[in-house]
């Protein structure tokens, strides 16, 4: 997961749920939508809050709604809850429909509860990130979701070799580390690499090895 400062919603929202104060997302206009998933995008660097692979643009993602529409209609318009999700098939927000996401990429803890591998594997380091990696199919296990590990685990890798890491033997160097993981937390013209906040996870995991 990539973790998510929200910011002050799209005006156009802000106009229209005043002047529709009995309305929900239902109801919502596209254009007004659009917005939303603009600046969602905008806000995650462009890649999937869930699973952090490369959204190209607003056609290939959806507004997720963290807490789930039917959980809390009240919170349908919040623009606080709601991120850009991957359209992928049975994972991140298609996985999540309507059940519980007990830790989400608006908490920190996102970083230090989950923890990802070379292998392309991630791990729940407390129950609720164990339930969210199910929730989300995240890729525990690869008969779980073969295909998204094996896609982190290329991409993490290119993204260590193009910093001149190779992934199979690590990295030593503590200041090194450090001087790595603070460039690669500093988005390139509004982006990230795909699998960025992964690679981070990784090197973090290394610095305390």
């Amino acid at each position: 997961m990539i973790t998510i400062r929200k910011g002050t919603e799209p005006s156009s929202l802000t106009v229209w749920k005043r002047e529709n104060p009995h309305k929900g997302y239902k109801q919502l206009p596209v254009d007004i939508r659009h917005t939303i998933r603009q600046s969602a995008l905008a806000e995650q660097f462009y890649l999937c809050a869930y699973c952090c692979q490369r959204i190209q643009d607003i056609d290939a993602c959806h507004n997720e709604h963290i807490e789930a529409q039917k959980l809390n209609p009240r919170r349908t318009l919040d623009f606080s809850n709601i991120v850009a999700s991957c359209n992928t098939s049975n994972q991140c927000g298609d996985a999540h429909k309507s059940q519980p996401l007990p830790l989400t990429p608006l908490m920190t803890e996102c970083e230090t509860e989950l923890r990802f591998k070379i292998s392309g594997r991630v791990e729940g380091l407390s129950e609720r990130a164990i339930d969210t990696i199910r929730v989300l199919n995240l890729g525990d296990h690869e008969k779980n979701n073969r295909a998204l590990i094996e896609k982190r685990k290329q991409l993490s890798n290119a993204l260590l070799w193009t910093n001149g890491i190779d992934p199979d033997e690590g990295l030593e160097d503590e200041e090194l580390l450090e001087m790595l993981i603070d460039d690669l937390s500093q988005p390139q013209q509004g982006q990230m690499e795909p699998f960025t906040p992964v690679v981070i996870n990784i090197l973090r995991s290394w610095l305390q090895s």
